[in-house]
Order: structure tokens, then sequence, then C-alpha cells
């Protein structure tokens, strides 16, 4: 049977020993189970180069980190996971890193959300021709999240071409996952900045900001701060190997838990170098309080997706 690795970089679990110990931490915070906004579900092939793309890592040309994927299995089995661990709802972060891809993608995200109720049905954009038609039919169609990659997608959020798109987004309530700060590696067009003068556009966005905005955390606790809609997920924070990248700065963490009711639980699942279990447990040693943790893991995902 496959072993992974425990709370703790070296500790070493048999899948039903974490499935046991993911259930026991709901039993602690008195949760019915998790609300996870950041996993990703998509095309066998896609997903297929997206693990190409981390086992890269090691090599040295993406600085020598090593990214082994835990849940490295096939679909029903990923699902089959969640579901052991009490997620809820999970969402499809699929996303494009070229022009006529994401519609293709959005077509595949409906038929995965018919046959996958207990996710949260999930499509994303590009910047192109026919960006606002094929957004606007996805809306129409039951998306209830969108993703957006700037990092892989190389785009500048403020392009003219997504402009109608935010506003069409802003004015539906769809919120959207965001990967737009310069974790793992930097882009000509991650960081603060770009966003800033989208929201600057379209105040009223949804944005959940992927990782907390990892490695700029302040400043986005900073547009979280000024705009009442922006979010921000946990995804891959405060783990051992965040920890070692990208430390999350002692100083910020009183205004992250001030945030405590827009700060939503996110895993990366299944391209996790680690167990799911240790995104939680670092969560919890945080020692932010039960109330914010149930928030994070539980309630804020219920109360924004009306669950």
């Amino acid at each position: 049977m496959q072993q992974t690795q425990g709370a703790a970089d070296g500790e070493a679990l048999l899948p039903a020993e974490e499935t046991l110990l993911v259930r026991r931490f709901q039993e602690r915070l008195g949760i019915p189970g998790l609300v996870d906004v950041h996993t990703h579900f998509m095309p066998e092939r896609v997903l297929r180069k997206v693990w190409a793309y981390f086992d890269s890592f090691g090599s040295g040309a993406t600085g020598g980190i090593d990214w082994p994927i835990t849940y490295r299995h096939d679909e029903d089995e990923r699902l089959a996971v969640l579901r052991g661990f009490g997620v809820l709802a999970f969402t499809a972060m699929l996303y494009p890193h070229r022009p006529g891809m994401a519609e293709w993608l959005n077509g595949w995200a409906v038929e995965f959300a018919r046959r996958t109720p207990d996710c949260l049905h999930t499509s994303t954009f590009f910047p192109e021709p026919g960006v606002e038609r094929y957004v606007g039919e996805a809306v129409e169609r039951g998306a209830r999240v969108f993703k957006a990659h700037v990092q892989v997608g190389a785009y500048d959020p403020t392009d003219p071409l997504l402009d109608p798109v935010w506003g069409l987004l802003a004015e539906a309530g769809v919120p959207i996952v965001i990967h737009c700060g310069s974790g793992p590696n930097p882009g000509a067009h991650t960081g603060p900045e770009p966003i800033a003068r989208v929201l600057a556009r379209h105040p009223g966005l949804r944005l959940i900001v992927a990782h907390l905005g990892m490695p700029e955390y302040e400043d986005f606790l900073g547009l979280a701060e000024r705009y009442g809609e922006v979010r921000l997920d946990t995804t891959m924070t405060f783990t051992d190997f965040s920890e070692r990248i990208a430390p999350f700065p002692a100083r910020a963490l009183p205004r992250l838990a001030a945030l405590g009711d827009r700060v939503l639980l996110g895993s990366d699942f299944p391209n996790i170098p680690y167990p799911y279990l240790h995104q939680l447990h670092a969560l919890e040693r945080l020692g932010l309080g039960a109330d914010w943790l149930r928030a994070v893991c539980h309630d804020n995902g219920r109360r924004l997706f009306r669950l």
C-alpha cells in the first residue's frame, strides 16, 4: 500500500491513517466537512503535462526545487480521496496557456460538473477575441467559479480584451480564483500592481487571491483590506515546503486574523509535494483560534457559494 508523508515532512502515513486524521481535524473544529476552493481537475492529458512541469522542478531549470506529486492517481481515485477526507465541495481549477484553449476547457468542465455534483462548476478564460462571449455562455451554463492564472497564461490582467469580462463577472457576482502573485516563479504581469488596476476599475469583483498572494503577502492583504469583495485562499501557505521558499511574515498574522471572514481553504490537491493533512495542520499551528479555523475551512466557503 502506498505511503504518504504525514503532518510534517518526513513523517510517513498510510492513506487510511491520513483519512482518519483529516476527519479528526474536522471533529475537533465541530464542522461537517471541508470546503476546498483550490483543487485541480482537468482533462487527463492536460493534467499530465502539468505534472511533467512540476517534475521538472528538481532538474535545476526552475530553481532546483523538488516537487513530487503526492496524489498522482487517476481521476476516480482522486475523487475518492477527497471525499474520504470529508471535502464537501471543491473546484476544478483549470487554466489555458494559449489562445483557443479556454473555451475547450470550459466544455470539458461542463461535463465534469454534471458527473461530479460535489464539484463547483469551474470555468476559465484567456485574453482573446470572443472571450466575453464564451465567459457569458459559461455563466449562463451555471459556472460557479472561474480560474485565472496570470503566471501560466503570461497575460496582463488589464488587457482591454478582458475589461468586459471583469465587468461581466463583477455584475454576475461569480468568484474568480486568481493566481496573480509571483510565486513560485515571477512573470511579466505577476505581483499586486496589475490586479490592483483591475480592481480600481471593477471594485466589486469577487477575486479570491490564490496562495495568499505568495510571496507578496502583505500587498495582497492590503488589497483585501481595501476592497470588501477580495478574498484570499490558503493554498500551500504556512506549510513546511512554502515556509522554506517564501515564508509568511509573522508581523502580518494579525492582519490575516482580522480578515478571517474572507480567507478560504485552498490546497492545490492533487499537485502538492506533501500530504493534504499537512496544509490543515499548518493552519492550525498558527494559533489564530478555533473560530478563525472553522471559518476558513468551512463557513466562509459555504457562505460564498451558498452551499
